[in-house]
């Protein structure tokens, strides 16, 4: 088995994602003692964002000539992709900035949207290939996005869903703490809430995709 772990926020050790995705983690290597890790940190070595000449190394253009620094970042999105469908399990520390994903996180999206190795295109539409493989994320808001009024502001969780859905990963789950900016009292409940919920997370993975 591979895992592939990805932290995306910006706040290092203070990051109430990063203590979640690294409970998924330890919680997964308990019950699958051989799995091998792959870990990025998506913060702290940033993927450049999707432009004409780096889409160009997976997408038909009219470029040419490439410079070795174009050629190196062609390569980047190669062993992203690669990592990507190697892996069984997916991992993804995701804090909500400004009702979305960090922008870090959404660089990487963009990387693996690639025609032919995680989604093509058919008479009834494109559809994803990427695999059978279960993603699990460790999602956390400052506010209350899961029910009410606020849910219509929430293109965080939904989008990553829809994101791997696109690609044809829908064994999709979520392990959330909210309400993290409304006081002391509340953040540590959701907190102590996530990582009381972490087993019965991971025990799911093992549960077989409802038809």
């Amino acid at each position: 088995m591979q895992i592939l772990h990805l932290d995306t926020s910006i706040f290092g050790d203070a990051s109430v994602s990063r203590v979640l995705s690294a409970a998924i983690v330890e919680e997964l290597r308990r019950a699958h003692p051989d799995a091998q890790v792959v870990y990025r940190d998506l913060a702290a070595q940033p993927i450049a964002h999707l432009d004409e000449v780096i889409a160009a190394g997976f997408r038909a253009s009219n470029i040419e000539h490439f410079s070795a620094a174009d050629k190196a970042q062609h390569a980047l999105s190669e062993e992203l992709v690669t990592e990507l469908l190697a892996s069984d399990i997916i991992v993804l520390g995701v804090p909500m900035y400004n009702f979305s994903v960090p922008s870090q996180l959404k660089a990487w999206f963009d990387r693996l949207a690639q025609p032919g190795r995680t989604f093509q295109y058919t008479s009834a539409g494109p559809v994803g290939i990427a695999g059978d493989k279960k993603v699990i994320m460790a999602s956390t808001r400052g506010g209350g996005y899961a029910s009410g009024p606020a849910a219509a502001m929430d293109f965080h969780e939904t989008y990553t869903r829809a994101y791997f859905g696109f690609i044809g990963i829908r064994h999709f789950s979520v392990l959330r703490a909210e309400l993290l900016s409304k006081g002391a009292e509340l953040r540590s409940q959701s907190i102590k809430a996530a990582l009381d919920g972490v087993p019965a997370a991971v025990a799911a993975l093992a549960e077989p995709e409802a038809a």
